[in-house]
């Protein structure tokens, strides 16, 4: 088969081959590299080719195992090797176990601050911080809703003020307000 023969074949399987490479990778990006990668080996490869021989299908095998070739490369660079001994970090899973101290902590003091707050303010800010609105909390405490409002605004800056009092270089670094 001659060059222009070969090629005229390989244009006449373009659109072929495009919509191949797109139902293979599922991304308009990597079809068209796979397709200018299985169109030059193509080319390269061209005496390979055996006249009588069905052109489609050669040239789809060859865009095929492309597809495979850089499959396989893509699930290799994923692989963990683990060269400790036993293997003990590929066989823990994920069972990896959080240390939680320091926010239980920091919880555990935040909550005893809520509790030094006179009952006015800290009952409705308990209750909002539970998660019910104004209305609900006014309704029930049988305040208006202002009152309620205001009340939440006057925990919230007593709890800032007692966080800064006790941390004062953290809250001037972190807590800019």
């Amino acid at each position: 088969m001659s060059t222009v023969e070969f090629n005229l074949n390989l244009i006449k399987f373009t659109n072929i081959l495009h919509s191949f490479a797109y139902n293979l990778t599922k991304d308009a990006e990597e079809s068209q590299d796979l397709f200018q990668e299985t169109a030059f080996r193509a080319l390269k490869n061209k005496d390979k080719f055996k006249v009588g021989t069905n052109f489609k299908a050669w040239i789809m095998t060859i865009m095929k195992n492309i597809f495979i070739n850089n499959y396989r490369k893509k699930v290799k660079a994923n692989t963990i090797i683990d060269t400790t001994d036993n293997m003990y970090y590929i066989n823990s899973g994920s069972s990896v176990i959080y240390n939680n101290a320091e926010s239980r902590i920091m919880m555990d003091e935040l909550s005893a601050m809520v509790e030094n707050l006179e009952d006015s303010i800290r009952i409705p800010f308990e209750k909002h911080y539970l998660g019910f609105k104004y209305q609900e909390i006014a309704d029930e405490l049988d305040l208006p809703l202002g009152t309620v409002k205001s009340r939440i605004f006057f925990a919230r800056k007593a709890l800032k003020d007692l966080i800064k009092n006790r941390y004062p270089k953290v809250f001037d670094t972190r807590l800019k307000v």
